[in-house]
């Protein structure tokens, strides 16, 4: 990893599963792309520390994929990944994960964190939501993401406008003809327009409330949003 980053360890919780060792940014100040591929995959230095922070929609989506029931010889894409706490309790469970980011670090720090518990390898793809036909060399030594899953899961990656839908089309690309995407998203205000795209897709939405309970440390309130077809 570049030097003159500031890192933390902490041992995460998460209902219905083995708590973990994760290894994460100090905080959001932290910054460096001496090669500039960061800005290369048009990452700004605001946004460059957000992929290796843990969020609570994170946390809500590991919490969901400990409790959901593994079926046979299912795939999984995780989507923006970031830390990718869900792909490393899928994981653990003995799931078929990828996980995927677009950012030039997220795979080095899942290598880490899968270190840390002690966890054989995880496959990691670079995922850039861009049409292929638009897509830039990434300089990367990361293969973008390929092939077809039947379950594709995120947190917190509706945090955009997406007027031309590229996280749809995305999903298109890289979902089963039949099969579930399950996002959780802290009540942003770009659900609905997701929404309907996916619908336009042939998916049918069920959604649950997610909320802090009292006392809680973190106030949440969000949504585990399950899209079917």
């Amino acid at each position: 990893m570049p030097g003159l980053l500031f890192f933390k360890q902490e041992c995460i919780s998460i209902d219905g599963a083995a708590s973990l060792q994760i290894r994460s940014l100090l905080d959001r100040q932290q910054f460096s792309d001496p090669l500039g591929e960061a800005a290369a995959l048009g990452i700004s230095s605001a946004h460059w520390p957000l992929f290796g922070m843990l969020w609570p929609s994170g946390l809500h989506l590991a919490e969901a994929m400990a409790l959901r029931p593994l079926l046979e010889d299912e795939t999984i894409l995780e989507i923006g990944c970031g830390l990718g706490l869900a792909s490393l309790v899928s994981h653990r469970r003995g799931a078929l994960v990828t996980a995927s980011d677009c950012h030039p670090l997220a795979g080095s720090f899942l290598l880490e964190n899968l270190r840390l518990n002690d966890l054989p390898p995880l496959r990691y793809c670079h995922g850039d939501w861009t049409p292929p036909a638009e897509q830039a060399p990434t300089g990367l030594r990361r293969p973008r993401v390929q092939g077809r899953f039947d379950l594709i899961i995120g947190s917190d990656v509706l945090y955009e406008r997406d007027d031309i839908g590229r996280l749809p089309d995305f999903i298109a690309r890289h979902a089963m003809p039949s099969g579930e995407v399950l996002i959780v998203d802290p009540n942003r205000g770009n659900r609905s327009a997701f929404s309907k795209r996916m619908a336009s897709l042939g998916y049918a939405l069920q959604n649950r409330i997610l909320k802090s309970p009292p006392g809680a440390a973190v106030n949440y309130s969000g949504q585990l949003l399950s899209y079917r077809r």
